[in-house]
């Protein structure tokens, strides 16, 4: 029998061929507004520079657009991680009331020593590739002026010994966040989005330490493995009637290495870094809620102020209607950022979870035909 929604519209209950085309079914939703973007942003190409005083990475970032506020319709520069870090600074200090997205940690990426290295250089590209994509995905943060000037600008440097001088009116903005003044208490609405991360961050270290024990328990395996190969090989070598089946059996064990190699690339390199990102996103949204609540904070103190002044005049001073707006303009960008977050989340835990799921077949798959 045929289902349906209650609103009358037909449900499709095929069962898709695998996991990747059930995928690849659910990302043409998330594709159809790519025509209707007008700014389009990517980082590849890193480079390693070996100078004097330092050894660092740059990375090429692209960008393309028709927006009326870019000069050029193409522009290519290079940026080391510490550009990409100022460039969170600044958005931070001219847009309090938003999240910014996390950038990954500066030295410590999980099972990588080396930071030079190929793999811990791609994991970084991947994520500032990521960096960049959620602020060109915002409605507010893609028109933020350092973002042009990080996008178009061939020496960033300059702009940054400018400091606070550069679009010091955005700057002002911010001023209001820094003031000693206690919360009573939350609304609910915003007590329920801190409770809800507190228990996110939670249940996300718990995966990400699980996680990491599986990894670190597939390459023991894989160590025991590779040991057994050779024996295998060496005693064929010694008994001549059980030559062949010897010889078989350790070319199965030399295709059960691959495939479990393989499998925990896929874990460290693509599973660990959306964990991680995750927990930072969590802590960047509780900066953002905390912000808030000392702007809400202020308020009610300025509002006790003049409840105790006991002024004839019933009007409520400038400053205490311009606090009221600054709060009900937190409350307005937090919640849309949240559910803005939730939906990026939903995604990316989707098409994780499922790509998890197609590596874990195709390794079973690849162990049970050898």
């Amino acid at each position: 029998q045929d289902l349906s929604l209650p609103n009358g519209t037909p449900v499709d209950t095929s069962s898709p061929a695998s996991s990747s085309s059930l995928l690849n079914r659910l990302q043409l939703d998330d594709d159809l507004d790519v025509e209707t973007r007008d700014l389009f942003v990517t980082v590849d190409d890193p480079k390693k520079h070996v100078c004097t005083m330092e050894t660092y990475i740059t990375y090429r970032v692209t960008t393309k657009t028709t927006r009326a506020e870019f000069d050029l319709p193409e522009y290519s520069v290079r940026r080391r991680y510490q550009d990409f870090d100022w460039l969170r600074n600044k958005l931070e200090e001219s847009q309090p009331t938003h999240l910014i997205p996390p950038l990954p940690e500066k030295f410590v990426v999980k099972g990588v020593v080396d930071r030079f290295s190929e793999e811990f250089v791609e994991t970084r590209r991947k994520a500032l590739d990521k960096f960049l994509k959620r602020i060109t995905d915002h409605p507010v943060l893609s028109f933020n002026e350092h973002f042009n000037v990080f996008l178009t600008a061939k020496d960033l440097n300059a702009y940054k010994k400018q400091g606070m001088a550069l679009l010091s009116k955005m700057g002002e903005s911010v001023k209001y966040v820094t003031g000693g003044y206690k919360l009573r208490s939350r609304p609910l609405e915003f007590a329920a989005i801190g409770d809800y991360l507190d228990t996110f961050s939670l249940k996300l270290g718990t995966i990400d330490r699980i996680a990491q024990r599986i990894i670190k328990e597939q390459l023991e395996y894989l160590v025991e493995l590779r040991e057994y190969g050779p024996i295998y090989s060496t005693w064929g070598g010694l008994e001549v009637e059980l030559s062949e089946p010897l010889e078989g059996v350790s070319a199965c064990i030399g295709n059960c290495c691959t495939a479990l190699e393989e499998l925990s690339e896929d874990m460290t390199e693509d599973f660990l870094p959306v964990l991680r990102e995750y927990i930072l996103y969590a802590e960047s949204m509780k900066n953002v809620l905390k912000k808030r609540d000392q702007v809400q904070a202020e308020y009610e103190a300025k509002l006790e102020a003049v409840a105790l002044k006991r002024e004839d005049r019933p009007k409520v001073p400038t400053d205490v209607e311009k606090c009221q707006d600054r709060v009900e303009c937190f409350n307005a960008d937090l919640k849309a950022d949240m559910e803005r977050w939730q939906n990026n989340k939903r995604q990316d835990f989707r098409q994780l979870l499922m790509g998890m799921a197609d590596k874990n077949i195709q390794y079973y798959e690849k162990v049970c035909v050898t």
